[in-house]
């Protein structure tokens, strides 16, 4: 069964993902720095203007890296956004050299649990994917790795893409760049689950960029064709 998970800001974006069609949306604040934690409360609303399951980013800051103290802060607002209606979460974590930070991640998985958790594309930047991908299969309450093959998107990662998924299929939510032509491609390798951002928004009249409805209608047209 496929999976269109929208990146979402705002109640509006979500409820346009739902009318459009998409499975599940990813929550974050600051798309310019990549995605942020949002506010608890922009998740207590988003949670009454949808019933979409959320993914709430856990991210303090731009990069992937953390420490002692920034994990606190995020155990404590994974909390605040459980209470508000989350129902999991994104975040992972790599060390100076850029291997997985398994013990960071862990703590953190360990603390969102009993809700699962996606590890977000910070494997895209790790040194030695052969080495990480392993690493983060172990870790306890993971159900996806938001992925796109390389750090500068899919067009660039596709190759990787195609490689892993013969062993890593079932856990790959690919995104990041991701266009529709890549979506028939993925499928014939076992890639079931799609993660859309900038695809699917437009500016309103304000200028605000906004989740639009009939893109997401054409991103769930697109990913059912190619997955029956």
């Amino acid at each position: 069964m496929s999976l269109l998970e929208v990146i979402t800001q705002t109640e509006a974006d979500a409820e346009a993902a739902e009318e459009g069609g998409a499975d599940r949306v990813e929550v974050v604040a600051d798309l310019r720095a990549g995605g942020l934690s949002p506010d608890p409360r922009v998740v207590a609303g988003m949670r009454r203007a949808t019933s979409l399951p959320m993914r709430v980013m856990l991210r303090a800051k731009t990069g992937f890296r953390t420490n002692g103290p920034e994990l606190d802060r995020l155990r404590w607002v994974a909390a605040e956004h459980a209470e508000a209606g989350a129902d999991g979460f994104v975040f992972g974590f790599l060390e100076a050299s850029g291997a997985v930070d398994a013990s960071a991640t862990t703590k953190l998985a360990e603390a969102v649990a009993p809700l699962p958790w996606t590890f977000h594309r910070a494997v895209d930047s790790a040194v030695c994917a052969d080495e990480a991908w392993p690493a983060i299969e172990e870790l306890a309450g993971l159900d996806a790795v938001l992925c796109a093959g390389s750090p500068h998107g899919v067009d660039a990662g596709m190759e990787s893409l195609l490689r892993r998924a013969a062993a890593y299929a079932p856990l790959m939510l690919v995104g990041g760049g991701l266009r529709r032509k890549h979506v028939a491609v993925l499928t014939a390798a076992g890639v079931d689950a799609f993660h859309v951002g900038a695809a699917v928004r437009r500016r309103d009249a304000s200028g605000a960029s906004v989740v639009d409805a009939s893109l997401v209608r054409e991103w769930r047209a697109v990913v059912d064709a190619s997955c029956t």
